[in-house]
């Protein structure tokens, strides 16, 4: 059964505000989602609920692993992506590619 949004926020600490004033902030237009195995069946309802929060950038979903905050998809560099979101259990800020990872 798919969950909406809503369900999802509650379960889990996702902070789509911080991440939408993120992405104005950097001026991001597009950003590449990065979930762990436990979260990929929710990618595409967090994707859909930032695209209504920021319907001038473009969302991509990186399926490939996820084994921890480390652990920033290498393949990134053609996409062309301004942001990294990389959802997780620890904070984690850094520079990818010329992507800023969040």
């Amino acid at each position: 059964m798919k969950k909406s949004f809503s369900e999802i926020d509650e379960k889990y600490e996702l902070e789509i505000e911080r991440i939408v004033e993120t992405i104005k902030k950097q001026s991001a237009k597009r950003v590449l989602l990065q979930f762990p195995d436990g979260l990929k069946p929710y990618a595409t309802s967090v994707a859909g609920e930032l695209e209504k929060q920021s319907p001038d950038t473009e969302f991509l979903i990186w399926f490939g692993s996820c084994f921890g905050a480390c652990d920033i998809p290498l393949e990134t560099e053609g996409l062309g992506v301004d942001l990294i979101i990389q959802f997780g259990h620890s904070e984690w800020a850094s520079k990818m590619n010329g992507a800023e990872v969040i």
